[in-house]
């Protein structure tokens, strides 16, 4: 079965970054991509900790990294890559 997902979004939900922000922006991003009907067509994981810590939050799209990702910059990163 082939993917839709044009794009791929993967968050830290290990200890430190999902109590560090990432909590709050999962669903930012929920609802981001919601609000745009564009949630079909990305591939949004959760994965457990890339030894990042220290930078946290991290969130990758596209295989690109973004480290320290809060509620603030985040709708930049997002706006960046889909719109």
């Amino acid at each position: 079965m082939e993917s839709k997902a044009n794009h791929k979004i993967l968050i830290c939900l290990g200890s430190s970054c999902h109590s560090r922000g990432n909590a709050e922006n999962l669903k930012a991003i929920q609802d981001f991509l919601k609000e745009r009907k564009i949630d079909s067509q990305i591939d949004f994981r959760g994965h457990l900790c890339n030894d990042m810590c220290k930078r946290g939050p991290v969130i990758e799209i596209d295989e690109i990294e973004y480290e320290g990702v809060t509620q603030s910059n985040l709708p930049s990163i997002l706006s960046h890559h889909f719109n």
